[in-house]
């Protein structure tokens, strides 16, 4: 836990890491998904495939600030658009897909050399989930604190000083603590990231019927890809808090007992990362380098994908949590919050609810409402003005739905004719990414 009661670890409170990953499928001017081989060098660290061979996925360097991660984002958003200009293709904006044919319009991902077991991996998904989940598209946020607040907060905590570089296994031991703490709680508490980045209503029928193009359908849903039929495994796992090495080999179990083929098949909303290669070994030896949070939609209303104050809020939320006592949490209530991360995903946030462990239920508009105004008294006694005006906006999602939350806005301006509208914004994106590449 942060202990805020520490006038140093209040100062650097808000001092962190931000790094984003971002997938976005390639298009033909007619809506329909690219042909085309991955345009982007094998060598290139910031712009590779997903799944699909026409899925990129950008990997931004790892910043201090929310602004300048996003900068970075959209750098490499618009050096994507401008080589797909080139080919006579459109980076598509939306998390839900375009047009598709069948799955053969889904092209796995070819890997060669040392890489070829990607694609093999890849081949394993296709036949466990088929082609058409792994279409939906959307933004991972990883953060970690500061070293520096780390360290302050190991010395308030153990009255051992650290310094940079002289960090030990005990040290070590501490960090895993607060991001497995952290991680607990964001279980129970990361709904309410799907319900302020929802962006994705509207769906081509063709998703669901083979032939059947250019008919649009809402299913009920905010965020698809978030809800029920969108990115979840058959089972919802039972993961073991108590020690990073626990953490890890309740994962590793579901891999043993044939659930999945690797820890990066857990479509889990949250991910504890160690530094480097992502298996349980890895995190195990040598603990927790950061969190991610796997719940976010791309926004096409922003031409980097994600807008700044949603990200700087996922860092005030981070902090919040991580400030707070840790909560009785037993198994059975990580099953129901999975059940309220997939409530979160609906359009109409006042017909479904989120479950207390207590057995208490609210809507999920009353209960957003509730942890906003919890988080609005935390900032409030910090003086963190800027961390009340953006839960100021957020809460303007809840209030004034129509004018502020995502999902709506799309789905008024992209509601009729989804894909058509969609090329049609893909166009103007491309105008501003040439824009932005000229000066």
């Amino acid at each position: 836990m942060l202990h805020i009661n520490d006038k140093e670890v209040r100062k650097l409170l808000l001092q962190g890491n931000f790094g984003m990953e971002k997938e976005g499928l390639r298009v033909n001017h007619d809506g329909f998904m690219s042909h085309r081989p991955h345009p982007f060098s094998q060598d290139d660290s910031h712009i590779t495939r997903d799944f699909c061979e026409n899925q990129t996925e950008i990997n931004t360097t790892v910043f201090g600030s929310a602004e300048e991660v996003v900068n970075d984002l959209y750098h490499h958003t618009c050096r994507i658009i401008s080589k797909l200009t080139e080919i006579d293709e459109y980076l598509w904006p939306f998390s839900n897909p375009p047009y598709i044919e069948d799955e053969a319009d889904i092209p796995i991902a070819q890997f060669s050399g040392k890489e070829v077991d990607k694609t093999i991996y890849r081949e394993h998904l296709s036949n466990r989930y088929g082609r058409y989940k792994m279409t939906f598209s959307g933004i991972h946020f990883n953060y970690s604190f500061a070293g520096n607040l780390l360290r302050r907060n190991y010395w308030v905590e153990t009255g051992t000083e650290i310094k940079k570089g002289e960090e030990t296994s005990d040290y070590q031991e501490y960090a895993n603590r607060l991001y497995l703490d952290l991680a607990e709680r964001l279980v129970s508490y990361g709904w309410i990231m799907v319900v302020l980045t929802a962006a994705s209503p509207v769906m081509d029928n063709s998703y669901f019927e083979i032939g059947r193009h250019g008919q649009d359908i809402f299913n009920g849903m905010g965020s698809v890809r978030c809800s029920e039929i969108g990115y979840w495994n058959t089972f919802v796992p039972i993961l073991n808090y108590d020690s990073i090495q626990d953490y890890a080999a309740s994962i590793e179990r579901y891999v043993n007992k044939g659930f999945i083929r690797q820890p990066s098949e857990l479509y889990y909303p949250i991910r504890l990362k160690p530094r480097g290669a992502y298996n349980m070994q890895n995190l195990g030896n040598h603990g927790v380098n950061h969190i991610e949070l796997r719940m976010i939609d791309l926004n096409p209303l922003c031409k980097e994908g994600i807008d700044v104050r949603d990200v700087q809020f996922a860092q005030y939320l981070l902090v919040w949590l991580a400030s707070t006592p840790l909560e009785k949490f037993q198994p059975i209530d990580q099953v129901t919050a999975i059940a309220n991360f997939k409530n979160a995903a609906h359009y109409n946030l006042h017909s479904v609810k989120i479950a207390y462990p207590d057995g208490n239920y609210l809507s999920v508009a009353e209960t957003t409402l509730q942890v906003l105004g919890q988080m609005e008294l935390f900032y409030n006694q910090l003086g963190k003005s800027d961390a009340l005006s953006n839960i100021a906006y957020q809460r303007l999602k809840i209030t004034q739905s129509h004018d502020y939350r995502y999902t709506h806005i799309v789905k008024r301006e992209f509601g009729n004719n989804f894909v058509k509208k969609g090329i049609e914004l893909c166009a103007n994106y491309s105008a501003l990414a040439a824009a932005k590449e000229s000066k």
